[in-house]
Order: C-alpha cells, then structure tokens, then sequence
C-alpha cells in the first residue's frame, strides 16, 4: 500500500484516477473507505466516502459516524421516482442495518443496502460492508461502501444479471486466486503503520471477504484485480434454462443451478432468515446465554430438533491450543432444543454430559474438517453406529429416518463444538441449500460464541489475578477492626491500579493504605503489585510515614516514569490513641467521631503523587477516641465524570456517618450511597477501620538495667502480670520466652535501660526493646554451641515472633495465643 497517500481502491477498466468512469462488476469497485474510533467518531474518510456520501474530508473527521453513514437498511418508497428494482425494494443484505454495527452492538460482520439522498446527487443506492476490529489499536469498525449505480455489466444489454445484487461475505470458498485477493485487499484500507495494516487486513480475512451477490451461485469477490465468467455465456444458460422451466421440461442437468437461480424466493427466504438469527444471537456476552440464543434461533424454522456440543475448554472458560480435535477430545453437550413432546430427549441425552465421538462418525468428521456434514436420511445402519456410543441408552428412536445436517461451530480457524440438526421424518431433507445455509448460521453462531468465550476467559483470567494482587485481610488487627471493598471499573476490564493494604507493626500498632496507579489494565495493575509490595516492606521496616512515601516516589523513578500513582499511608497506635498520617496526591480520608457521630475530611498536606520525584512529604498527628472509625477511599467511589469532586467527598462523609449495624454494613452504605450516581467508570477501593484501641490496664511496662540480674526480674513481673489479669495457663512459656529476649537484650545492650512491654489484646503481645541496632537471627545450634537456642526455642513456642528496627535500636516481640475461655 502507498503510506505517502490515501487511495481507494485502484480505478476499474478505463476508469481515471478520479473514478469518474463507470466500472465492471467483476470485483473492480469504487470503494468508499470509513474508519470508525471506539468512540463511534470518523477517524477516517477516503476520497471514495468523499465521492459516494458527498461530504468533505475536513467536515467528517471526528463527527458521529451515525449522522454521516446510511443507518437505514430500507429502500424507501419514492414517489417521484420508479423503483428500477422492480420487487427489490426493502433491504436485502445479509445482517441487521448498519446501525446495529455503527453503535457497537455487533461484534461479526454485516452487509446490506440502503438507499440515501447525498448533498448535490439527490438519491443514491449504497452497497456496504461492516467489520468489527478488535485489538490495541483505536479502530473499532472498518466500513467498505460502493455506489449501485458505478457497477455496470460489460455487455450494455446484459440487465439480467442485475436482478439482483446484495452484499455478502465469502466465509469458507475457494475462490480461484484467493491468495492474490489476499495480497491486494490492503489497497483498499486507509494510510496508517504496516503493524496496523496488518491487523486490520487479517480481521477482514478472517471475519470473510467483501463480496457482491447477484445469484445464490454467483458470489463475485470485491477486489481491485479481479474477474467473473463471460456475461454472455451466463445470459446464455439463463435463457436456455428459463425456456426449459417454462415448457415444463426437466432442466438439463449442466443448467440446474441456473434453474434454482430462477427460483428467487427461496433465495431470498434463506437470507431473511440469517438475518433474523443474526439479530437474535450475541446479544450478551454471558456464554450460557448466548448458548440457549443460537439454539432457539434454529428451532423450529430450520429444523426440528437442535443439539449444541462445546469443547470442555470452552465450558470451563479456558484456553486452548489450535490442534485438531481428536477422539480423546471431551465434548460437553450444553443445549437440546426441540418441538417433541416435553422430557423425550432429557432423559437420553440430558444437558450437561461430556463425551468423546469416535472416527467412524459424521460428529467427528465435522470437528476434524471444520466443514458441514450431510446425511439426507440415518438409515438403520447408521443409526445403529451413533446409537453404539451411548451406553446402556437406545437412542435409535429419535434419529432413525430423520435427516441429519451437522455444522461446526468455529472462530479464528478453530473447531469451538457443532450443532446437530435433526429434522422429523416427514419434513423435507437437508439439501445443499440448507448447508450452505447452515455454514453461514454456524460461523456467525461461532464467532459469537468464541466472543463469550474470550469474554468469560478474559474475566476469570482478570478476576483471579486481581485476587491474587489484592490482599486478604483479617477482620481484626490490633486494636482494630477492619472491612474492605474492591470494584471494578467494567464489566470488561476487572483488573486496575486501586489497591488497600494493612501491615502489622511492632508496639501493637497497625499500617493502614490505600493507594490508586493511574491507568487502567494489566500493566496498571502490575505497577501495583510491585508499589504494594514496596509498602509492606518498607512498613514492616517501621518508617515513619512521610519518610516511607519519599523512599516509593524514590523506587517509582527507578522503575520508569511512565506511571503515576497516589497513595495514603496511616499508623496507628491504639495504646497512645493517634493516627499518623501522611498523603501522596491521594484524596482525604474520612473520620467519623464515635462521641457525636461526626464526619469530617482529615486536612492532610496534599503532597505530590508518587512518581513525580523530587517533591517532601510531611506527616500529621491526629488523636483519635475508641469507636472512632477511619475511612479511607480512592477517587473512582466519589469521582464522576462532569460532577465536581466535592459533591462525592460531601456524600462520602454522609455516608459514613450513618449509623450501621457492622463494618460490612457501614461499608455497603457508602457503596450504595455513590455507586448508584451512575457515570462511574474507574475502579475502587475502600478500606474502612474502627479505632477501639487497647486500654490502659491491658498494658504493662517495666524498665530493666542492662545487668543479666533483670532477668529474673522480668520473668517474675511477668508471671504476676498474666495471674492478675487471669492468664495463668501462659505464664511458663511467657516467663521462659520473656527470659530469653530480656538476656539478649541485656547482653547486646550498650548504655541504654532495656524496655519490656506485655500487651493484652486478641493474642498476649510481648516487646522488649534495646538499644543495639543489629537485628537477632535464628541460627541452628548443635550440641556443643554456646548460642543460638534462645531464638530457636521462641520460634518454636510463640504464635508468632518478629524484630525491627527503631530509631534507638530495635524491637524484638513474640506473640502467644490466648487460652479460650
């Protein structure tokens, strides 16, 4: 294709670079080329479209493709002028009217005709083709359009063959040349990257080729070099086999197709009902019920009875390779449609079972060759053969003596499962119609299939990483309940940047976070995964606040720029009662005065978002009571598109305060108070947690010498402690485990008093703290080793243990469990 400038399709015979010159039907069409955006705007408009729809490029770029393209699929009545169609007069394609495809509502190609009045030309007849593009480029919809009236037969008098002409798609032909069709078919797309041409010229591969109907035998491709059988010849055969219908003689059998191309009305029958179906099917992308759309589509107009059989993979949402299918492949029977009387076919053949198909049937010759089966009638024979498979189940009733026509089910050159068509003794066969019919019924059920299926593997692909980045946290922490939400965006894109987090901190305190990466997307999330990684690491290091959010910008910048994210990070202390704050670009969290049940926004400095570099954070202090509760959020709950961001925070406050019966509770009312607003579109993230800190009499402190006679004296406080607050049942091990890091506390000391601290909570939390730097590590120790059992046998009694370090040294602490009671 010329990158350096936009063209259309090359020019027809004898026809000039404008294409003012009448061209041949014989695939050498004058195409207008449109591109649509994901937005429904123009993004592209040929000179072609210029020609056809009589608006300028300038004037169309970047308006609703809607209001530039022929939206109806009728030909009107005109009064002023005859119909030069005779009895064609209503739309005649082979989907539902461009509309369907303009607005989004079709993801497989459609074609039709419509008659427009285009500025300065007055009425024009309009042939035009619909691709839906998919992937990462802007591009939703590729329309190809040609004037009815620029297609002229080679011969002046051959007007038969303009009886009809509709547009259509070639799915599965063999077309002599298809490769040089290939090669030429991006000649007709717009100027853009090779990368991009490519993609789009596979799609329209792939989805079937723009061709022009004149007969349900003549098929012509669109394509700039491209030829058809002599018009001559073909009026020839016409007549001989028109004069044969008409003297009642049997139709020569050379000249049978002919025949039927006389027989308009079955034609016709045949497209309308495609087109019925296409409507019909694809309209969620719920798979179960896109399943029960395709099979009710076909019952009972095309057949009797209708039974869908999908790949395992394709039930269970999941991927697959493009082998062919085999006899170990399972296929699991998920809809049987039928007008027999009701439970005739449950019993035998229930939904929901899962079974290999041996060589030797037509089932499995479908699946192998991709192409439809037709068995005119099952004789006994084979009936016994397909009866064969079922075990202890005599099926030969409901199949012998029916006609039989299977189709496959395919998307992207891959077999997905096929229907078996079953019609009643006394109804007419399958014939070759009916499975040219079928073919077209099972690619466009195919692809809308495969779209469930991508669908529903895409979101369970989402949902289990967004699980996976998402943490699991406990309803309680110390001092602390907790209760959190996540949403998605879209239906379509689960996964995001919004993330929450809580950290257990030394001193019984906990790290509370909520932080947004802009964006949308895997990428999005991933940026997440390593910045919530970074947080929990940096939080169980104890840094303060400001100086955690300095060292993430500092690793945002070493990982690129190309992200930007805001975050909130809090401590707190439920003994001392405070929270210490400090915000990234992150909106304000919410606190909610237990006392009066008052709401009110923290004024925190702002700070810059993380990755922006460079920039200070600072921190704030705020004292809390027991039952305040702190509510902290990301901008997709109380941020909608064309509302001020003040309407939401003024709701989230409201909304918080309102009285609950339980966290869960309270943070479903906030939810149902800005989730209903409508216009949302980003992800959120709530973390709500009420503050019941820890009473001064389940905490005990003392102050030791750095002289190894403390240790006695630790271990006997310790034992009085737990008798007096009724927790005799841990005071050995306490005792022995609190003997073991007071020694080594004393022994590493430097100058400084060492300090112990038991804490009554969910668990009994010991600390003792010192003033050496260098952190214990648990070592094996042999028999003859001096050191090292001391950590060993806290690791082996505590619930849990851990040290970190402090400004004056560093905290070591153990965990028990306490007793039930």
């Amino acid at each position: 294709m010329d990158r350096g400038t936009e063209r259309d399709a090359p020019p027809s015979h004898g026809a000039g670079n404008d294409g003012a010159t009448e061209c041949t039907a014989a695939g050498r069409v004058p195409l207008a080329v449109v591109v649509v955006d994901r937005d429904g705007l123009v993004s592209h408009w040929s000179r072609g479209a210029r020609r056809l729809f009589g608006v300028a490029k300038e004037s169309a770029l970047g308006r609703s493709a809607v209001d530039l393209l022929p939206v109806s699929g009728a030909l009107p009545e005109d009064p002023d002028h005859a119909d030069p169609y005779g009895s064609y007069a209503a739309y005649d394609g082979l989907g539902p009217d461009l509309e369907s495809s303009l607005d989004g509502r079709l993801s497989y190609p459609a074609a039709g005709r419509a008659r427009l009045t285009v500025p300065e030309r007055g009425r024009a007849d309009v042939l035009w083709w619909a691709y839906p593009l998919v992937g990462p480029g802007p591009e939703r919809l590729l329309v190809l359009a040609a004037d009815v009236e620029r297609i002229r037969p080679l011969d002046p008098g051959d007007e038969v063959a303009f009886e009809r002409i509709a547009p259509a798609f070639a799915l599965h032909t063999d077309f002599p040349g298809a490769e040089e069709l290939a090669r030429r078919l991006p000649e007709i797309l717009p100027s853009m990257s090779v990368g991009d041409s490519a993609r789009i010229v596979a799609q329209i591969l792939e989805l079937g080729y723009p061709v022009l109907e004149f007969s349900q035998n003549d098929r012509v491709p669109v394509t700039p070099d491209w030829g058809v059988p002599r018009r001559a010849e073909r009026r020839a055969r016409r007549e001989r086999a028109a004069r044969a219908l008409a003297e009642g003689r049997p139709v020569p059998r050379d000249l049978a197709d002919e025949g039927e191309d006389l027989e308009y009305s079955a034609v016709r029958e045949r497209l309308e009902f495609l087109n019925e179906v296409s409507g019909r099917i694809g309209t969620s992308l719920d798979l179960a019920k896109t399943i029960v759309e395709v099979s009710k589509a076909v019952v009972p107009r095309f057949t009797d009875v209708a039974g869908t059989y999908l790949r395992e993979q394709v039930v269970a949402g999941e991927g697959f390779g493009d082998g062919v299918p085999d006899t170990t492949t399972m296929w699991h029977r998920v809809a049987v449609e039928h007008t027999d009387e009701p439970g005739r076919w449950d019993d035998v053949v229930p939904v929901g079972e899962a079974m290999p198909f041996p060589a030797h049937t037509p089932f499995f010759q479908c699946m192998t060759t991709g192409e439809p089966v037709l068995v005119p009638r099952i004789d006994e024979q084979l009936g016994h053969a397909i009866a064969s498979q079922f075990d202890k189940r005599d099926i030969r009733p409901l199949i012998t003596g029916r006609s039989m026509l299977v189709v496959p089910l395919k998307a992207r050159h891959v077999v997905l499962g096929f229907m078996i068509l079953l019609r009643h003794p006394e109804r007419v066969e399958f014939n070759d119609m009916d499975r040219v019919t079928g073919a077209e019924l099972a690619a466009r059920a195919g692809l809308v299939l495969d779209n469930a299926r991508m669908y529903t593997y895409q979101e369970s692909v989402a949902e289990t990483l967004q699980d996976s980045m998402l943490p699991h946290i406990p309803p309680r922490m110390a001092g602390c309940d907790i209760a959190t939400r996540y949403l998605p965006g879209t239906l379509l894109g689960r996964v995001g940047g919004d993330w929450f987090d809580s950290v257990k901190l030394p001193g019984a305190r906990t790290a509370l976070v909520v932080g947004d990466v802009m964006g949308h997307g895997l990428n999005s999330a991933a940026m997440m995964g390593q910045l919530r990684t970074a947080v929990q690491t940096m939080a169980a290091l104890d840094l303060p606040p400001a100086q955690l959010l300095r060292n993430l910008d500092d690793l945002a910048q070493r990982l690129g720029d190309t992200y930007l994210a805001t975050c909130l990070y809090a401590v707190y202390d439920p003994i001392a009662g405070e929270l210490h704050l400090a915000n990234a670009g992150h909106i304000p969290p919410v606190l909610v005065r237990a006392e009066d049940g008052r709401s009110e926004l923290l004024d925190l400095p702002t700070g810059a978002p993380i990755g922006v570099g460079g920039v200070p954070f600072e921190s704030v202090r705020v004292r809390v009571a027991p039952g305040d509760r702190l509510v902290m959020c990301t901008d997709g709950l109380v941020e909608v598109r064309g509302e001020d961001i003040g309407v939401g925070l003024a709701t989230l406050c409201e909304s918080a305060a309102h009285p609950a019966a339980s966290m869960d509770d309270a943070c479903d009312t906030i939810i149902r108070a800005l989730n209903t607003r409508g216009g949302r579109k980003d992800d959120v993230a709530l973390l709500m947690a009420r503050l019941s800190g820890i009473e001064p009499d389940d905490v005990a402190e003392w102050r030791l010498a750095p002289d190894p006679a403390e240790v006695g004296r630790a271990r006997a406080a310790v034992r009085e402690q737990l008798h007096e607050w009724g927790l005799a049942r841990l005071a050995d091990n306490a005792a022995l485990l609190v003997g073991e890091l007071v020694t080594n506390a004393v022994r590493h000391s430097h100058s400084r008093p060492v300090d112990l601290r038991l804490v009554r909570g969910d668990t009994l939390l010991c600390e003792v703290d010192d003033d050496d730097h260098d952190l214990p590590t648990l070592l094996s120790a042999g028999p003859g080793d001096e050191f090292g059992r001391g950590l060993r046998v806290v690791s082996t009694l505590a619930r849990e243990w851990g040290a970190s370090r402090t400004k004056a040294g560093k905290t070591v602490w153990f965990e028990l469990t306490l007793p039930r009671r």
